[in-house]
Order: structure tokens, then sequence, then C-alpha cells
């Protein structure tokens, strides 16, 4: 079989089988698509140790990010173990490839205080009963005080909100369902905009006689389900001057783990609430919380 067939076969089976997310799915098939490019999309059985290492030192060459290198050796080493399981090979030619060591990128965290104050905006904004600004409200709350994903957030429907118990159910990676609590911060701009923002946003759709966002919770300006560039349009305004440009809703999920850590939460509470697979991936936001203590430590202390 050649290396092309094989991709898409394997594509197939980490989204019919395994449930992998789309975009997931289409990180795989990007990785091995260069893999196949690489190779000349000749026979599987003929790819070796030697060629895949070639692959890799090409990356090298022309200045691949470590972490892209890394994330495509991830990949292939996938990719060969899912070809010997499927007899498509006899023997894994990926076994003994090493990845380089990701740098370590922390992520960007916004002040406590500076969010307080942007919220603060925001409400005021959203007290004036502008469909948009109650929704905009309501979103970045609910990115902040559930800490979850901008297509967790896309994704979800009415039914998913328990506005009693102040928790959201959400759809993560890998299908995986989670229930998340939720603040009163979150609570009062989400039903601001239940009752007053989204029934006009729904109106639009309507009127215009176009596809209307029907379950889903956010809504566009046309009344369809809010997508997650609109997401990042949004946080990218609101809080590109706080962190600096190209920043994305992933900010305010990285402030809201490190805010956690920063309070006392456990660390296992934190890994609960984020949908991590591995605790070892939770971890990073106690070297951003003790990168912060540290520099507060050298600040403040008279024999720092």
């Amino acid at each position: 079989m050649r290396v092309g067939r094989a991709v898409d076969a394997y594509a197939a089976h980490l989204a019919d089988v395994r449930r992998l997310s789309p975009a997931t799915v289409r990180a795989y098939r990007s990785d091995l698509s260069d893999l196949t490019t690489a190779t000349g999309d000749g026979e599987l059985a003929d790819i070796d140790l030697e060629q895949l290492r070639e692959w890799l030192w090409r990356a090298t060459q022309r200045g691949d990010a470590r972490s892209t290198i890394a994330r495509r050796t991830s990949s292939a080493r996938g990719f060969f173990a899912w070809a010997v399981e499927e007899k498509l090979l006899e023997a894994d030619p990926s076994l003994r490839l090493v990845a380089p060591k990701r740098g370590r990128s922390l992520p960007k965290v916004a002040a406590s205080d500076s969010l307080t104050e942007l919220f603060d905006v925001l409400r005021a904004s959203a007290a004036e009963g502008d469909p948009i600004a109650l929704r905009d409200h309501a979103l970045l709350e609910l990115l902040y005080g559930a800490a979850v994903r901008v297509s967790e957030l896309c994704g979800l429907d009415l039914s998913d909100i328990d506005a009693e118990r102040r928790t959201v159910r959400v759809l993560g990676k890998g299908s995986k369902e989670r229930v998340v609590p939720f603040g009163g911060a979150a609570a009062r701009a989400l039903d601001a905009y239940l009752v007053r923002g989204r029934p006009i946003l729904r109106a639009r759709a309507e009127g215009r006689d176009a596809p209307a966002g029907g379950s889903a919770v956010f809504l566009g300006v046309r009344g369809g389900r809010l997508g997650t560039r609109a997401v990042y349009d949004v946080v990218s305004r609101v809080l590109g001057p706080e962190l600096g440009a190209a920043v994305g809703p992933h900010a305010l999920r990285h402030s809201a783990a490190t805010h956690l850590l920063d309070g006392g939460a456990d660390l296992r509470a934190v890994q609960e609430i984020l949908g991590h697979a591995s605790l070892g991936t939770t971890q990073i936001y106690t070297h951003v919380s003790s990168e912060r203590l540290t520099a507060t430590y050298r600040l403040a202390h008279p024999r720092a």
C-alpha cells in the first residue's frame, strides 16, 4: 500500500474509531501528508528509520520549530504503530525515532486585577442593552469563569446549562464529556444575555429567513451559532491591549487555571476542571504560578 492511501485509512480510523475531533484529525493528516510528500508517496513497506530521520532533519533545516518536529515525530509513531496493528507492516520503523525536546513555552496570563477592570467595563457596556455587548460579556465571563476551550464554548446548547447549580456540561477533546462549575459573575452575565440579548439575535435570523442557531447558547449577528473565529476576534479586541497582539481565548483559560492555583486550588481539581487527560499537562500552570511568585518576591523583599 502506498503511503498516501495508508494515511487516508489512518485518518478515517482516528475519526471513526478513536472519535478524535476534526481539528485533531486534520493536524495528524497535515503532519503525515508532509511525510507522504517527503517519501514521494512510495510504498509504505519501503520506509525505514533512516528515511524518517532524514524527514525530520529536512524539517530542521528549513527552520521548523522544535515543537512542530516533536509533534510530527509523535504523529509518525502513532501512524506506524497503527499500520503494524492492521498488519500493513511487519515491523515498526519509527520505534527508535527520537523527537527533539520541546522548549517550554509558558502561557500568557492576565493579572486578576486587570481582568476585574475589563469585566467591569464589559458589564457597564452590556447594561445598555445591546445584544452583542450582552453576548460578549457573557461569553468572556464563561470562558474565564469555567475555563472552557473555545470549541467547547461554541458547542454549548441551552440544555447544557444548569443555572441552579451553576454548572455547564461541555464536550471536550476525544468526545469526553465533563461538567464544570462557574461563578456568580458568569451566572449573572449569562442570565442577562439569555433573557435580553439572545432572543434579539435569534429574531434576526428569523427576520432574514436565514438558518437560526437552534438551541445554541451563543449566536452570531445573523442569529446562527457563533463560530470560533468570532470568539477569537472578541477576545483579541478585549484582551489584546492587556496581553499583546495575537491573543486568543486560551489566554482566559490559562489565566483561570493560574488564578485557581494561586488561590490554593488542588492541582487535580484544576485538572478535572480543564479536562486534561494527563496531570502533567496541568502542571505547567504551577510553573506559571511559581514564576509570578518569584517576580513578586524580587520586587517586594528588601533582601531579594
